[in-house]
């Protein structure tokens, strides 16, 4: 019989706003009893002001426990997530809008600031024991979607402005160009160049999680050029569905994760898929099983949720957040049973 090496599910959750020790550990028992082997902590401003021996007992607690640890850059440079506390420090790297307003809680991407900010963050994240770091949604804004342009976007500060001269030979314009588009584009993949190559110095792993959107500056053909980054591990999405993705949340869910795998396959990265497990209307809750068997149908095998019992820490939380956690765990529970009956069906037929 040749040998076969037992493939890996990876099921996880994102985790944050507890700092109490014992709460953690309570907390990280109860993801193993919901079915769970890998969490997302988050790393903050305010942990690196005021928690950073506790993050690292943190990040310890929850191996010794046996789960694999993430850590995401949960509000490091703004939306998604807190607001960043970065720009207190440094007012001039605010990113701006094309009407010339400043865009009050985003750091622009190419502050040289902001990228040495960043690299004292990772060195944060080494410190505290962290072996990936899941970079959450980047984006640039874009408002007044019409015709798929936004009529309002950044960053138009004076250093991307520079940049762009440099770049195009011209000024940069008011209106969303062309041109404008691929320097946002070339903005995103420019910072992940950076940090992700002084991450992966110090050995660290590099994951991404994307949400799609023109608004955001991210489709498609953003993944793919994130997933041509050398240094950059791991490509994901997050198809949320509930509040207008889908309807129906198999074909939503099943059709991106296909897509997000096509790019990963492409460029040899590996990928994660998130799970909408908040926001959930009450009378809905078990669409988040039809959500995760199509991702795991579709071929994905790091399958994450967002968040913790239902982001019950949050007012973006699920409406009835005890449900929630138990359908959660229940459709975890799923696709660990049914991965486990396709491994024992692949080593029968080496038999």
């Amino acid at each position: 019989m040749s040998d076969i090496r037992t493939s890996v599910l990876k099921t996880g959750v994102a985790y944050h706003s507890n700092r109490i020790l014992k709460h953690v550990e309570e907390d990280m028992r109860d993801c193993i009893a919901h079915n769970l082997n890998l969490v997302v902590h988050m790393l903050t401003h305010n942990d690196w002001d005021r928690h950073r021996n506790i993050m690292k007992q943190v990040v310890g607690l929850t191996e010794d426990l046996g789960l694999e640890v993430w850590i995401d850059n949960w509000g490091i440079g703004g939306p998604p997530g807190a607001k960043s506390h970065f720009l207190a420090y440094y007012p001039g790297s605010h990113q701006i809008f094309n009407t010339g307003d400043m865009e009050p809680v985003r750091a622009c991407l190419n502050s040289p600031d902001f990228r040495q900010f960043s690299k004292g963050w990772i060195d944060l994240v080494e410190e505290v024991g962290g072996k990936t770091i899941l970079w959450d949604e980047p984006h640039l804004v874009g408002q007044d979607i019409e015709d798929g342009k936004p009529a309002r976007w950044t960053c138009r500060c004076d250093t991307c402005q520079d940049l762009f001269r440099e770049k195009v030979g011209l000024a940069m314009p008011v209106e969303f160009t062309a041109e404008v588009a691929e320097f946002r584009l070339w903005t995103i993949i420019d910072y992940f160049r950076d940090v992700t190559a002084y991450s992966t110095a110090k050995a660290i792993r590099n994951a991404v999680v994307v949400m799609l959107g023109e608004g955001i500056g991210i489709n498609l053909s953003t993944i793919e050029e994130i997933a041509k980054i050398e240094t950059m591990d791991n490509v994901g999405s997050d198809p949320y569905w509930y509040g207008g993705g889908s309807a129906d949340p198999y074909p939503y869910v099943y059709k991106a994760t296909k897509e997000n795998l096509e790019v990963c396959e492409k460029y040899g990265k590996d990928h994660n898929l998130w799970i909408q497990g908040f926001a959930v209307p009450h009378g809905r809750e078990e669409e988040m099983i039809q959500a995760t068997d199509a991702a795991y149908d579709a071929g994905a095998r790091t399958i994450l949720v967002w968040g913790y019992r239902g982001s019950e820490s949050n007012d973006y939380r699920a409406e009835k957040p005890e449900l929630t956690w138990q359908i959660i765990g229940e459709a975890m529970r799923r696709i660990q049973d049914r991965h486990w009956d396709n491994q024992r069906e692949a080593w029968r037929a080496q038999l």
